[in-house]
């Protein structure tokens, strides 16, 4: 059988969308510095500077609109004991731990909070894991997020996942999330929209 990867996603009912719901919140998952500043053991080079252009685009959108916004950080104390195997396999996270390097846990910018807006600090990939995000969304009466930020392999990945298995429809934007590499980028946004 010479069937394409898209004749099987097809076959397999994988190319369904989700239609979008009546309430959206948006999302800005851990757009802080340490990801856009050369120098960082986090930077993310183009891919995270092209994605932070499009998240200050579609932040000022859903702020024009009226739409609930929340921003995630990452934060740990020091020696990283909150951040468990997390913080053990990713050593560079060693960065948000308290006080070690405030200019990349800064929020980058165009990107910082507003006044009235949410930030929840996370210690984990998803910005659902062990956090206050999915009570909040759903005290706000929400039923679609909007998810912008870094990196589309890891904490966009687990919190779009998670954010499905909350209940809410998660919408990836992909002008407004970024990585390292495009390999990496291109591939999670084909399996989160599969």
């Amino acid at each position: 059988m010479n069937e394409t990867l898209l004749d099987n996603y097809r076959r397999g009912g994988f190319v369904q969308r989700l239609p979008f719901g009546r309430r959206p919140a948006l999302v800005v998952i851990d757009f802080v510095k340490a990801y856009v500043v050369e120098g960082s053991p986090l930077y993310g080079g183009d891919g995270c500077l092209a994605a932070q252009r499009g998240a200050v685009a579609l932040l000022a959108a859903a702020r024009a609109a009226g739409i609930p916004v929340v921003h995630t950080n990452v934060a740990f104390q020091p020696g990283g004991r909150d951040g468990g195997v997390f913080f053990r396999k990713v050593p560079a996270l060693a960065c948000f731990e308290a006080g070690r390097h405030p200019e990349y846990a800064a929020f980058a910018d165009g990107l910082e909070p507003a006044a009235g807006e949410t930030v929840i600090t996370k210690q984990y990939a998803s910005a659902f894991f062990g956090t206050t995000l999915a009570p909040t969304l759903t005290a706000l009466g929400v039923d679609t997020v909007l998810i912008a930020g870094v990196s589309t392999s890891g904490c966009i990945r687990a919190s779009a996942v998670d954010c499905c298995q909350h209940g809410f429809v998660p919408l990836v934007v992909r002008d407004a999330v970024g990585d390292r590499a495009p390999g990496p980028h291109e591939a999670n946004l084909f399996d989160l929209q599969a």
